[in-house]
């Protein structure tokens, strides 16, 4: 009994070290590529003025630059729709507004954290096809019968801001069509749907040749101030500040002064 034992216990033995020399996986096992420290990512959501896409595409590039494993998601589109989905419950980190009047809106609702900063301003032109084929030289002319145009509408900061200087310059404006976002404007007009569409002065720069635009005095009766702020379901809430941070920084500032924008 005793060498019975004795053989027993030494089988055992051989049995447990062949099982620690085994290629098997103990479930405690870590540190691999996945997981080493400091590999981590994460992603910056930001709704933003549809006027803004071109200026924060390029700071979203240079953030992610300065933070790897940062991705930042942009959803361009117009200041009232983008506050209307954020009142819905939609995700975002950070919201940059085409005007007061729809960051008043998310502030009202408490979707934003901290107060909001203004980065930038904004004027409208007049941007007509290159060919100018309607003969427009001035905001009267936009009342002429037979010209198609388009505007914003109401709601959206660029069609609010066409509403003050209508007032202001006494003139009543026909639009064939009244869009929710500026981009849809300047498509119609570089398309031919229409004669001339009320923009941004940074729309038309970014159009380069595709439209011509026409100044016109009446447009200084309304500025539009463009306010950036982080939002307060953001998971994100220090990279939200990093970016609010990085637009009004003098970096953020060269590139909106780059693509047409004043400052606030």
């Amino acid at each position: 009994m005793k060498r019975a034992l004795t053989a027993f216990a030494a089988g055992a033995l051989v049995t447990a070290l062949a099982g620690c020399g085994s290629g098997a996986t103990p479930s405690s096992t870590s540190g691999s590529a996945g997981d080493a420290p400091g590999a981590s990512t994460s992603t910056l959501t930001v709704f933003a003025a549809a006027s803004l896409r071109s200026s924060f595409t390029i700071l979203g590039q240079q953030f992610e630059a300065a933070h790897p494993g940062t991705t930042v998601t942009f959803s361009f589109a117009g200041s009232s729709d983008l506050v209307t989905q954020l009142q819905q419950g939609a995700p975002a980190d950070v919201f940059a507004s085409a005007d007061t009047t729809n960051m008043d809106k998310a502030a009202a609702d408490g979707l934003v954290s901290g107060s909001p900063v203004t980065f930038a301003s904004n004027t409208l032109e007049i941007a007509v096809p290159p060919e100018n084929p309607a003969g427009i030289t001035s905001l009267r002319d936009l009342a002429k019968p037979g010209v198609k145009l388009v505007l914003c509408a109401p709601a959206v900061p660029c069609g609010s801001a066409a509403k003050k200087i209508e007032a202001a310059a006494e003139v009543t404006l026909e639009p064939v069509s009244e869009e929710s976002a500026v981009t849809d404007v300047l498509n119609k007009v570089q398309t031919g749907e229409a004669d001339a569409g009320l923009v941004y002065a940074t729309d038309v720069q970014g159009a380069g040749g595709k439209v011509k635009g026409i100044a016109f005095p009446e447009s200084k009766e309304a500025v539009n101030v463009y306010p950036i702020v982080p939002l307060s379901a953001s998971k994100n809430l220090d990279l939200a500040w990093q970016f609010t941070d990085l637009v009004t920084s003098a970096q953020g500032q060269q590139v909106l002064a780059d693509a047409g924008f004043a400052k606030p």
